[in-house]
């Protein structure tokens, strides 16, 4: 049946995905674990469903409004896309991530990363830009590489704890897209990039049948018409905040986690 504690959990998590592009898994598998006492692998299996259908629903948004770079989304699935579906793979074939002992302090140090990132993702914007000032042709030339090879590395977090697209996605392109990346356009490229991956990362959880899917059905009743405001509101307000904000509960619920 709905549950409406979940209903409003994926009410708050949706519209700070709208609006920042961040939270499918670093926000609603800690909620998940801490608030609802979920289990590791379920948290996981039924985050990275509720962050498909949820980004799907504000990607749609974006892309109306040209603010995907689908140049960096394609460089980034190049990498991402073969590492979750070799972790599907495993899952298919009976490996028992969900009796990992890791996988929850994993989630918590994935978490903890995340919110770091947020906070010194000013900092680095600027260091990438003056290292794409005062060596452009060398920053571009490895920029492509780095991008495949950070899409890997989210593939992986991804299909092993669903966190890890939305923060640590955000933070690798500012870093590698300093002038390129405005925040409109990073909201919208993470957004875009983070829907297949979910898919191609929760197949295995799903045939394996770790999905809980009334869960998954009362989270997508409040994020699918809060994702679509915050999408809307995105294009006029700066989500900086909002991501000092996030920083300081991830940080607080990493730290849960693992102690």
């Amino acid at each position: 049946m709905i549950d409406w504690t979940y209903t409003l959990a994926g009410t708050l998590t949706g519209f700070v995905i709208g609006l920042t592009g961040v939270g499918g898994g670093a926000l609603m598998t800690p909620i998940l674990l801490l608030v609802f006492g979920i289990h590791p692998t379920t948290a996981v299996a039924t985050d990275l469903w509720f962050a498909a259908f949820t980004k799907l629903a504000g990607a749609r948004i974006h892309h109306t409004n040209g603010n995907v770079d689908w140049q960096v989304v394609k460089r980034l699935w190049s990498g991402s896309l073969p590492m979750a579906l070799l972790v599907v793979v495993l899952v298919s074939m009976g490996a028992h991530i969900g009796k990992v002992d890791w996988l929850t302090k994993g989630i918590g140090v994935i978490v903890l990363i995340t919110a770091v990132g947020l906070l010194a993702a000013p900092k680095m914007v600027a260091l990438a830009r003056k290292k794409q000032s005062g060596q452009p042709e060398q920053f571009e030339n490895i920029q492509s590489v780095l991008t495949v090879v950070g899409g890997a590395v989210l593939g992986t977090c991804v299909a092993l704890t669903s966190v890890g697209a939305g923060v640590l996605g955000s933070v690798m392109l500012l870093y590698l897209y300093p002038l390129r990346m405005t925040p409109h356009r990073l909201v919208a490229t993470d957004i875009v990039h983070a829907i297949p991956l979910a898919v191609v990362a929760g197949l295995g959880y799903l045939f394996a049948g770790m999905v809980d899917w009334w869960m998954l059905m009362s989270l997508l009743l409040g994020s699918i018409p809060a994702v679509i405001g915050g999408s809307k509101l995105a294009s006029r307000i700066t989500g900086r905040w909002i991501q000092i904000a996030l920083a300081c509960v991830l940080i607080a619920a990493g730290l849960k986690v693992l102690w």
